[in-house]
C-alpha cells in the first residue's frame, strides 16, 4: 500500500504536487498561528499579573490539568455563543466584511515568512513588497469597521487609526528600506541568508536605529499600547469595534494578536537573522559545529517569543499616549531618524564597511 501510494503521487503532475504540499503547510501554519493566538491572550494576561503581583487566570483547567491553561477556549465558547447584533442603520454588509479584512492580511502575510532554510509557502522574490502590502491593507478592515457601524465613538476611534497607521507605516517602509540596501534583496529568505555568521553579523548591529523604529512602529501598526488610542475606553468607548459584539469582536482582536505574531517574526527576520543560529560559525568549544551552530525553526521561534514579551512588557508598564504625542513622534521623530540612517547606509556602502564589505 505505501508503495502504491508512493508511486501514486510520483505520477501526478509537478504543478498537483507542488500545491497540494503548499495547501498542506498553509493548514498546518494557519492552525498553528490559531493556537498561538489562543495562548498568547492566557500568556499576556499572566505575564501582566506577574508583573502587578497577582496571580491571572487561574481556575478553568485543560483536562483537568494546568489551572488556567483552559481560559482561552472557555472565552473563545463564551463570544461564540453571545448575540450578534448589526447596527439598525449600519451598512450592514461591509459591517460584517471589516473583521475579515482586518484578519485576513495577518494571515496571509506568513505565506513568505522563511520559518526554516527548506520551508517557505511561498518563495517569492518580491516578498518584502507582499509584506508591506498586506500590513497596509489591514488598516482597511479598521476604517470600514468605524464607518459601516454608523456611530460617532466608532468612526472617532477608526480617523485615529487610520492617520497613526499612515504616520508609523511610512516610518516602517523607509526602515524596510534600510533592510533592503543591507541585503541587496526583496526575497526574505535571501534576507536571512545574507546576515549569515554570528549574531553580531545580523542587521541589528549595523541598522541598530532602524531596528528601534521598525519596533515602535509594529507596536503601533498593531494598535498595541502604549499606542492604543484607537481603542481608548475612557475617551471613544472601546474606539472602533464599539457596536461589535460575538463573533465579530473576536475577529477583531485574533487579528490584533496575529499582527503581532507577525511583526515579531519579520523583526526576527529583518534584523536577528531569523532562523540562523546566535552563534553561527563559531570555533569557541565547537559551539557552531553543534546543534546549537545549525539554523533551525527553533531559532525563529525563540527570537518571536523574545519580541512578544516586549509587547506584554509594553501593556503593562507604560501609560497610552495622547494623540498629538503620537503623531508627533511618528512624523518628526521616527521619520527623520530613518531618512539619516539611510544616508549613513550609503556612506557605509560607499566605504565598504559592515554588510557592504568587500569579499
Amino acid at each position: 500500500m505505501p508503495e502504491q501510494l508512493s508511486n501514486f503521487w510520483s505520477a501526478l503532475p509537478e504543478y498537483v504536487r507542488s500545491t497540494t504540499i503548499s495547501t498542506v503547510w498553509i493548514v498546518v501554519v494557519t492552525v498553528a498561528i490559531i493556537l498561538c493566538v489562543a495562548y498568547l491572550t492566557l500568556w499576556e494576561r499572566k505575564v501582566i499579573g506577574w508583573m502587578q503581583l497577582r496571580r491571572g487566570p487561574n481556575r478553568v483547567r485543560l483536562f483537568g490539568m494546568l489551572p488556567g491553561a483552559g481560559q482561552p477556549f472557555a472565552d473563545v465558547f463564551k463570544l461564540l455563543m453571545k448575540e450578534i447584533i448589526v447596527p439598525t442603520n449600519s451598512n450592514k454588509l461591509l459591517f460584517r466584511l471589516a473583521p475579515a479584512i482586518a484578519l485576513i492580511p495577518a494571515f496571509a502575510a506568513w505565506a513568505v515568512v522563511p520559518l526554516s532554510p527548506e520551508l517557505t509557502i511561498a518563495n517569492i522574490d518580491a516578498g518584502l513588497l507582499y509584506v508591506l502590502a498586506l500590513t497596509s491593507a489591514a488598516v482597511y478592515g479598521v476604517i470600514l469597521a468605524g464607518w459601516a457601524s454608523n456611530s460617532k465613538y466608532a468612526f472617532l476611534g477608526a480617523m485615529r487609526s487610520a492617520a497613526q497607521i499612515v504616520a508609523y507605516e511610512i516610518a516602517m517602509g523607509f526602515a524596510l528600506v534600510g533592510v533592503l540596501m543591507a541585503s541587496g534583496s526583496l526575497n526574505l529568505g535571501t534576507i536571512v541568508r545574507a546576515q549569515h555568521g554570528a549574531y553580531l553579523a545580523w542587521n541589528w548591529f549595523w541598522l541598530f536605529p532602524l531596528l528601534v523604529v521598525y519596533f515602535i512602529s509594529g507596536v503601533a501598526e498593531t494598535n498595541r499600547a502604549p499606542f492604543d488610542v484607537a481603542e481608548g475606553e475612557s475617551e471613544i468607548v472601546a474606539g472602533f469595534h464599539v457596536e461589535y459584539s460575538g463573533v465579530g469582536f473576536v475577529l477583531f482582536f485574533l487579528a490584533e494578536y496575529a499582527n503581532m505574531i507577525l511583526i515579531s517574526a519579520l523583526t526576527a527576520v529583518f534584523f536577528f537573522g531569523g532562523w540562523l543560529s546566535p552563534v553561527d560559525g563559531w570555533s569557541l568549544l565547537g559551539l557552531g559545529d553543534s546543534f546549537l551552530g545549525q539554523p533551525s525553526i527553533g531559532w525563529l521561534a525563540l527570537k518571536i517569543f523574545v519580541f512578544l514579551f516586549l509587547f506584554l512588557w509594553f501593556r503593562a508598564t507604560f501609560p497610552r499616549y495622547r494623540y498629538d504625542q503620537i503623531m508627533r513622534l511618528g512624523w518628526k521623530v521616527l521619520i527623520p531618524v530613518t531618512l539619516v540612517w539611510i544616508g549613513v547606509e550609503g556612506v557605509m556602502a560607499y566605504c565598504q564597511v559592515g554588510p557592504w564589505r568587500a569579499g
